[in-house]
């Protein structure tokens, strides 16, 4: 698989979302990431079902979908309905992490799982081949713009090592800081999903800094 990159919605311009809709529409990007956030896992509150159905009536690629919010198992069929493909959970706000893969899985949409930079990728070992994607979050969820936090490499061959072991078809997705910068070393330390919100819709030019961004990303895949 060619390294995926998923522009953050949440850096869009809200008052021209359509226009930025159709700009990752036709650029190079592989997925649109939408964060959910409810001010009560994260101190921050973005936006819920109707911003990301008005997404999805307009996007042309699927829609990964990243829950920072507590008690998601109580939304996934809604956000399933609402037009998720692949849903995250963080593991710090399951419970019971295995029936919510379960029940994502029941729903036909990818399953992932997203850990916060201070939990050890170890915690996913009894669940890692039920997994579709694992999100490392390479800031503090909650807000855009953040410095990339330069422990997540040795957090990333620490996961591989994880789904190797497992025998899992997990894909690594990060989240947070990736820019120019860094997402060929990300890629190289063995990153399959890239997400990048404020690099992308800060630049003069989004849709080329995405066609730099993946094309960086894929000559180190």
């Amino acid at each position: 698989m060619s390294v995926l990159i998923a522009p953050s919605v949440l850096s869009a311009d809200f008052g021209n979302l359509e226009r930025d809709i159709k700009m990752i529409n036709d650029s190079k990007a592989d997925w649109f990431h939408v964060d959910v956030m409810d001010g009560v896992f994260v101190p921050n509150i973005s936006f819920g079902f109707p911003v990301l159905k008005a997404v999805k009536k307009h996007a042309r690629k699927p829609l990964d979908v990243h829950l920072m919010i507590v008690n998601p198992d109580i939304y996934l069929s809604a956000f399933a309905d609402a037009g998720a493909n692949i849903i995250s959970v963080h593991y710090e706000a399951c419970t019971h992490l295995h029936r919510t893969i379960q029940k994502m899985r029941q729903l036909g949409i990818l399953a992932g799982v997203a850990i916060n930079p201070h939990t050890s990728v170890s915690v996913l070992s009894e669940v890692i081949a039920s997994i579709d994607v694992v999100v490392l979050m390479s800031v503090n969820p909650g807000f855009g713009g953040q410095s990339f936090i330069r422990n997540t490499y040795s957090k990333i061959a620490d996961l591989k090592n994880l789904i190797i072991q497992k025998n899992s078809g997990a894909k690594i997705e990060i989240d947070g800081g990736v820019d120019l910068n860094n997402a060929s070393e990300l890629v190289r330390a063995g990153a399959d999903i890239l997400v990048a919100g404020n690099a992308v819709f800060s630049s003069t030019s989004p849709s080329n800094t995405i066609t730099i961004l993946k094309e960086a990303a894929s000559q180190e895949a």
